[in-house]
């Protein structure tokens, strides 16, 4: 994997001073335009390439802010941050997905032995966390994509907050229900991806992992019969199941974000605990083939190479395709979270990697089971 070179990712000031810069987690193109969003806000971004006289993409900005509470009902609200760790543009369709996760309040300096014992014993739950967004899309009147309340018969709509949520449907998982009550950090519920192909949504849990095995559900959310403004899952097999467990072998690593490419799905990989790399790429080749729950072993997977990771920093969050470069192989972005200091540029933004993948060779195919 080469990391061909840096774009600078440029934000308004209000971003700028929420962080959102620096906690980059989701990323997905959409013509010249890119969606991004930070894990502590309840909005999504929308920048738009910059070029040089070649038409060569120097960088993206002219920010747009969407705020979801005012397109769909959020839980908490809209003054509580949705955690969206995942984005995913197809059919005229954005969606983003939230951590699903609690949190463990984190000890912090100063604090006494005692506080910080009572601080690790108090497990959080942020209600906005556990919503699952479709957005419909729409030309401005700049030929720009931009998201929208409704357009003709179609309507953003959210999962989540009446007991519908994704980890409400995972109560009774044989794999899953034991890691609900458990924090995301703890190797507990933890969504961190979301890829679309057809009408099939894909999500990557970063945790829990499984004996080393990470877990990808995969789901086919429709619209509510009885309101237009809200989600559910309509069966994903013969049996009616509202979704179904994938599970891919891969060396004790977490599901950090998704991307498709053609029917394959290019997954980011790092630790599922609250450390520091390995990260990597790999691809499951047309996973959206798959018909059935699937078991991938390493030897069904093509990995695609390691990205930088760096102490603390450069925790690689999304990938985005960009396009296929000549010659063969793809083109990604990626954005990170606790960027670097080399990362951040004198006026306020922050450098996202254009790295380029190798060509793809044969792969086993996946084991039902």
């Amino acid at each position: 994997m080469i990391v061909e070179r840096r774009v600078e990712l440029r934000f308004g000031a209000e971003s700028r001073e929420a962080g959102t810069h620096t906690n980059l987690s989701a990323v997905r193109r959409d013509g010249p335009c890119l969606w991004v969003a930070g894990d502590e806000t309840a909005t999504i971004e929308r920048l738009t390439a910059t070029t040089d006289a070649r038409g060569r993409v120097t960088g993206y900005g002219g920010q747009r802010s969407v705020a979801l509470a005012d397109l769909v009902p959020l839980p908490a609200g809209p003054g509580e941050e949705a955690d969206i760790e995942g984005l995913a543009c197809a059919g005229g369709w954005l969606w983003a997905v939230g951590s699903h996760s609690l949190k463990r309040k984190k000890i912090k300096p100063g604090h006494s032995p005692a506080k910080a014992r009572r601080r690790l014993a108090s497990i959080v739950r942020e209600d906005n966390r556990f919503i699952l967004v479709r957005l419909p899309l729409a030309a401005g009147a700049d030929g720009l994509p931009e998201v929208v309340r409704e357009d003709g018969g179609r309507t953003a709509a959210v999962l989540g907050g009446r007991g519908d949520s994704i980890t409400d449907l995972l109560g009774d998982d044989p794999h899953l229900a034991p890691f609900l009550s458990i924090p995301s950090k703890d190797n507990g519920i933890d969504i961190e991806g979301v890829a679309a192909h057809g009408d099939r949504l894909y999500i990557g849990l970063r945790g829990p992992v499984l004996r080393g095995w990470a877990v990808l559900l995969e789901i086919r959310p429709e619209s509510h019969l009885d309101d237009p403004s809200r989600l559910r899952l309509a069966p994903v097999g013969d049996g009616g199941e509202p979704y179904r467990t994938h599970l891919l072998d891969l060396g004790g690593l977490g599901i950090r974000d998704l991307c498709p490419h053609g029917d394959d799905l290019l997954v980011l990989t790092g630790p599922s605990m609250d450390l520091d790399g390995p990260v990597r790429v790999v691809r499951w080749p047309e996973a959206a083939k798959a018909d059935a729950a699937c078991v991938v072993p390493a030897d069904g997977l093509e990995p695609l190479g390691d990205l930088p990771h760096g102490e603390g920093t450069d925790h690689a969050e999304g990938i985005g395709v960009l396009d296929d470069p000549a010659g063969g192989g793809i083109r990604l972005l990626v954005v990170y979270d606790s960027p670097a200091p080399g990362r951040l540029t004198p006026g306020g933004g922050v450098l996202a990697d254009i790295v380029t993948l190798g060509g793809r060779p044969a792969a086993p195919a996946a084991t039902p089971g």
